[in-house]
């Protein structure tokens, strides 16, 4: 397949398909839908299985890619720096503190990246090891250019952070998971990954942002901002006293499938 002038492949990876895409590294609108693929099944072997044969049907090699992970393969927490922080080792090590009081474990088996700071609380975001040890395998193997690796939320999050409004929530829905960002005075507070059930409606909504607002010590929030296709109860506006819904990138990837809105999420905004 020819390289026109800016062209670049985006592949979503989910637990149950992955999908590569052509897109434009300047024009969010200009992109093609190359293939799509079931993974039969859990765990690694399968994964890579779907991967190999996705790239099998394509002639990209030598193309630069970008890898755009369902949050449910990452890990993503806020963290607070120590007082007195001045080395980065230190600020590590309240990552790390963190991730095992969220998660349970030591981030050992992660890839742990973040917007380190100080002073601030800040964004950390971690991805498998082994199953970055496997795109780059795939990627290899197909002569394919990696050039970021990258939570789906992290690029729903850089692209729109600055539109939200004050006393507003941001949150991303894909394939039955929110991914919601609690925000306070413009600084991110937390991150949550919940269920979505089937027919969730604005009152489960209000509900659920009910409980993460009192866990956190924070007030509701005046409106959710939310990226992704919205189930149909959360498309109607709200009754009086529940979350008013936002939807940010209404009209961007609508036709597309769950996957390929995965691998469209990583194109240029």
């Amino acid at each position: 397949m020819r390289r026109a002038i800016g062209q670049v492949l985006r592949l979503g990876v989910a637990t149950g398909a992955v999908s590569l895409l052509a897109a434009s590294r300047w024009r969010r609108d200009k992109f093609e839908v190359l293939a799509e693929r079931p993974v039969a099944g859990p765990g690694g072997e399968a994964l890579g299985q779907a991967l190999r044969a996705l790239l099998a049907e394509q002639d990209v090699a030598g193309w630069p890619v970008t890898v755009v992970l369902a949050d449910e393969l990452c890990r993503l927490w806020q963290v607070a720096p120590p007082p007195g922080a001045a080395r980065l080792p230190d600020i590590e090590a309240a990552a790390a503190l963190r991730f095992h009081a969220l998660y349970g474990e030591g981030p050992a088996a992660w890839q742990v990246t973040a917007d380190w700071h100080s002073t601030e609380p800040f964004f950390a975001a971690a991805v498998p090891r082994a199953l970055l040890a496997l795109v780059e395998a795939v990627a290899l193997e197909n002569r394919l250019h990696v050039v970021q690796v990258v939570p789906h939320f992290v690029t729903a999050w850089n692209r729109w952070c600055r539109a939200i409004r004050p006393g507003a929530w941001f949150g991303q829905v894909h394939d039955g998971l929110l991914t919601v960002a609690a925000i306070e005075e413009r600084q991110l507070r937390a991150v949550r990954a919940l269920q979505v059930p089937p027919g969730a409606d604005h009152y489960w909504l209000t509900q659920m942002m009910q409980r993460e607002a009192l866990l956190l010590g924070l007030g509701m929030p005046a409106s959710l901002q939310l990226c992704g296709a919205l189930p149909g109860p959360l498309a109607r506006p709200a009754a009086e006293g529940q979350v008013p819904v936002l939807r940010l990138d209404a009209g961007q990837g609508d036709e597309l499938s769950a996957i390929g809105r995965l691998a469209f999420a990583g194109s240029a905004g």
